[in-house]
């Protein structure tokens, strides 16, 4: 990966950007997408668009979701204690015991996540699944009134940003879903801008928001938007670990390349396209099957106004939705490849038709 794509990757990755607190890493996208962009705008929703191109066709919407998991301070106790619930689907058994910041107006402020000890719990409470009034935030106050002078109500909490290697290529991290997804949006643009007087399609880079929490911001950038394409950028379910039962949830490895998903969310031309370019130009892939719906920025792009030609392309993704999420970025590289040289292959000559 090239340098300043892995700088930019880190930047995003270290930004707080919890479903409707994206803020921060939208400010990141958007000071880099303008580099490579004729322009580049927010939307009422927080959505940012980069545009390529604009009077081309046809227009191709790429779209990775900028907003991360993460949870909000509901309650602050007197003795100083902080409750909160979650945005977005968490397994609660990862939860305790991490370092968090809560991100207040004054600044961030660090704290953990503490839980009755286990020395101290009765064997009915060693067996029973965690909820989330039985967890709290602890950030060092010594009573109610000097914690509400830092944190508010509604505040945002991520898991500390630490961002980590493997051997082989491999980055550990927080917010690997979907801030990737988002990187991947910007680094095509940057990758289809190089390729100007071949590139006759418009393309319209998007960093969404609250996808953790209903595909929101893809409904309605796509809906503002109105493309002919759209393809969402996402993580998925890698199966090459422990667990993992390859008859029920394909077979999908690390280092594999991107993964072009078949099934009723995605329209044929789009897959056979993705699949011819990645064969043209020698890139590795591998296919993913969805029978229905997917659950991505990609579901909701088909559905847009009076339907879009969809496809989605992710990458494998370890761990997901925990504060180790864990991929390769020769993937990375490979699907931003793959992206381009789809993009870089349409015209408005073609016929998206089933």
């Amino acid at each position: 990966m090239r340098k300043a794509s892995r700088e930019f990757l880190f930047e995003l990755l270290q930004q707080p950007s919890p479903s409707g607190y994206e803020g921060p890493v939208r400010e990141v996208w958007q000071r880099e997408a303008a580099r490579h962009a004729d322009r580049v705008e927010v939307d009422l929703h927080g959505n940012v668009i980069a545009v390529h191109n604009p009077e081309g066709q046809p227009r191709i919407m790429l779209a990775g979701h900028m907003d991360e998991l993460g949870f909000q301070v509901v309650h602050i106790s007197d003795d100083g204690y902080l409750y909160f619930d979650t945005i977005g689907g968490f397994d609660l058994s990862t939860v305790p015991a991490r370092s968090v910041q809560v991100h207040a107006r004054g600044g961030p402020v660090d704290g953990v996540i503490g839980k009755k000890p286990v020395h101290l719990m009765a064997s009915d409470e060693r067996r029973r699944v965690l909820e989330k009034q039985d967890l709290w935030i602890d950030i060092g106050a010594k009573d109610g009134k000097e914690a509400r002078k830092l944190v508010e109500i509604g505040d945002p909490v991520t898991y500390r940003a630490e961002v980590g290697a493997l051997r082989h290529n491999l980055i550990v991290s927080r917010g690997l879903d979907n801030k990737m997804g988002a990187w991947l949006a910007a680094e095509t643009l940057r990758s289809v801008s190089r390729h100007r007087r071949r590139c006759r399609a418009a393309l319209y880079a998007v960093a969404t928001v609250q996808e953790e929490v209903g595909l929101r911001g893809a409904r309605t950038s796509a809906y503002g938007i109105d493309p002919r394409v759209g393809i969402g950028l996402d993580v998925t379910w890698a199966t090459d670990h422990p667990g993992m039962d390859k008859r029920k949830v394909g077979d999908i490895r690390l280092g594999g390349g991107p993964v072009i998903t078949r099934g009723a969310n995605i329209n044929p031309v789009v897959f056979a396209r993705l699949r011819e370019a990645a064969e043209c130009n020698k890139i590795p892939y591998q296919i993913d099957a969805a029978p229905g719906g997917t659950g991505t920025d990609a579901n909701a792009i088909q559905l847009s106004r009076a339907g879009v030609a969809a496809g989605l392309v992710s990458v494998p993704q370890r761990y997901m939705h925990t504060p180790v999420e864990t991929i390769s970025t020769e993937d990375l590289d490979n699907t931003v490849k793959l992206l381009t040289a789809f993009v870089v292959g349409l015209d408005g000559k073609t016929d998206f038709t089933p």
